[in-house]
């Protein structure tokens, strides 16, 4: 710099500031800003040594940059000086506007401070503003103020050292650094929201490639994977709507993709399955259903509902897992069905016939006046005083409780036929199939069982229960008949077992005898089997022998 007692500054100098500030916008990183504000100094404005000390996010300052001594640059480069130290020198000393000078006489003061520093040494000043070599010089560089308000928060230090005239700096050097400061302090700024930036676009880029990576995977999962999988909408008046189907789902149901985005999956599933859909959890629930097929039939599926978020804050999506579990249903069909029905004929067993017949009857019987109070003109159900409704329906009267809704099951009067209609429960034993046993051996016995029981079944109603209770034993559930209607219906299904029956290359011949009870709450199933079984014994004995069978 050109001595302060000059009018003027050479149009070169101020050229050269220009020049490095110029540079110093110009960096393309951090690292080289720093070093650029360091270079500056030396080359702009006519200082031997300068460093920079940067304030870290801990608070401490770093020594970021230096230039002018490489021996002194290797020195105390990356070394860090705490905050309390550097608050502490940028409190003392005499403040130039927002310079600090701290003169060799009171320096002495920081020498065992942990700020880096390098060490000089030499003869007393010979003159007032003669530079001495413990003289230090600061100038804080901080953030642009908010308009109207104070200087900003501290980013770092410039140290300045040796000017090149050996003089104090005088006013216009002081303005100098100071302005350098302030733009060192803007280009630092800079460089730092540059760098953030520069590492946020890295992120970021980083980021949609991981995004890009996953939703590629995730369209690969969802396109090849080897059971069905759908995206449907989640919530508002489209809740549950397909909107992307892939492979898998369209083989099973039989229908292309196109067409899968009309529908939703209640309008798919099964009239029967609707419930177990609807009780089913959008979040993480799993159901087992039936989906209907292009071809009109069904299909047994297990689904599992996941939410897919497509943004932070966006809508929301069903992930459908769809898997084929018709195998697995048809199995335990098959072993359910062993369970509970008759291994030779197909028919309902045992167990099935009392849980059936049990799951009519309940221990509380209907109340013992309730029938003789009942006023047809009423026309809708009337109650007695223990809650029990009575409605006339087709089947006959039946009771209700008002308390567990429970469809009381009543019986006709024993002794005469009042009309009533109640579960009649049909107990028929074969005559004369022992001797067929006997003569022709099991297989035609069984041949002789199998087609008893297909004629019972082909002479009763839909919806009534033919049962094989154990040996040449069985069971007929019949509801809504009257006394006539159970006595008409026992003539009927014996005309049907008398007819010859072909076994093992013959004709053969078996009788039948009926008994008739009647089931209604109070009973137990045994206790109404046991009924019936009385019924047909007394039915049995009551004939002659030859007319128990026709041969």
């Amino acid at each position: 710099m050109e001595t302060e007692s000059e009018p003027y500054v050479r149009l070169a100098t101020l050229r050269q500031l220009h020049q490095v500030m110029a540079d110093m916008n110009t960096a393309r990183s951090l690292a080289d800003t720093l070093q650029t504000v360091a270079d500056g100094v030396v080359n702009g404005l006519g200082y031997e040594l300068a460093c920079v000390n940067l304030v870290r996010p801990d608070g401490d300052l770093v020594v970021a940059a230096f230039a002018g001594n490489p021996a002194a640059e290797a020195l105390i480069t990356g070394r860090v000086g705490s905050r309390d130290s550097w608050e502490r020198r940028l409190t003392m000393g005499e403040h130039w506007g927002d310079l600090v000078f701290i003169p060799h006489t009171e320096g002495w003061i920081l020498d065992d401070d942990d700020v880096p520093q390098w060490y000089t040494d030499g003869p007393a000043p010979r003159f007032e503003d003669e530079w001495h070599p413990s003289d230090r010089l600061f100038a804080p560089m901080y953030t642009p103020a908010s308009p109207g308000g104070s200087c900003g928060e501290l980013i770092g230090v410039l140290s300045v050292d040796r000017p090149r005239n050996g003089r104090r700096p005088g006013a216009w050097g002081r303005e100098a650094l100071q302005m350098y400061a302030f733009q060192a302090a803007i280009a630092i700024s800079n460089a730092r929201l540059r760098a953030n930036m520069q590492r946020a676009l890295v992120r970021l880029e980083r980021e949609q490639q991981a995004l890009r990576a996953s939703e590629e995977s995730f369209r690969q999962a969802f396109e090849y994977a080897p059971s069905g999988m759908a995206i449907a909408e989640m919530g508002g008046d489209q809740h549950g709507r397909i909107l992307r189907t892939n492979d898998a789902l369209c083989r099973l149901l039989g229908r292309p993709a196109s067409a899968m985005r009309r529908y939703s999956f209640s309008d798919l599933v099964h009239p029967e399955d609707i419930g177990t859909l609807l009780r089913t959890s959008a979040e993480g629930g799993r159901a087992e259903l039936r989906l209907g097929r292009r071809d009109g039939t069904y299909v047994w599926v297990s689904l599992r509902n996941s939410v897919v978020a497509d943004a932070a804050d966006g809508p929301r999506f069903l992930l459908t897992h769809v898997e084929d579990i018709e195998d697995r249903k048809r199995r335990e069909q098959q072993l359910a069905h062993r369970a509970s029905h008759d291994s030779l004929t197909g028919l309902p067993n045992s167990a099935e016939l009392r849980t059936r017949l049990s799951s009519r009857l309940c221990t509380r019987p209907a109340h013992p006046g309730a029938l003789e109070s009942l006023d047809a003109a009423f026309g809708h159900p009337a109650y007695d005083a223990n809650g029990h409704g009575f409605d006339f329906r087709p089947g006959g009267v039946e009771v209700y409780d008002g308390f567990d809704h429970h469809v009381h099951t009543a019986a006709p009067d024993s002794e005469r036929d009042d009309g009533t209609k109640g579960l009649a429960v049909l107990f028929c034993d074969l005559d004369g199939f022992k001797s067929i046993n006997d003569r022709f051996g099991h297989n035609a016995g069984d041949a002789v069982l199998i087609e008893v029981a297909r004629r019972l079944s082909r002479a009763v109603r839909d919806g009534d229960t033919v049962a094989r209770l154990g040996g040449d034993e069985f069971v007929i559930l019949a509801d809504g008949l009257g006394r006539a209607d159970a006595q008409d219906l026992a003539v009927r299904l014996r005309n049907e077992i008398i007819q010859p029956i072909r076994a093992e290359g013959r004709a053969v011949r078996v009788g039948a005898s009926f008994g008739i009870g009647w089931a209604h709450c109070g009973m137990t199933a045994d206790e109404v089997l046991k009924s019936a079984d009385e019924r047909m014994y007394v039915e049995k004995r009551s004939r002659p022998k030859q007319h128990r069978r026709a041969g």
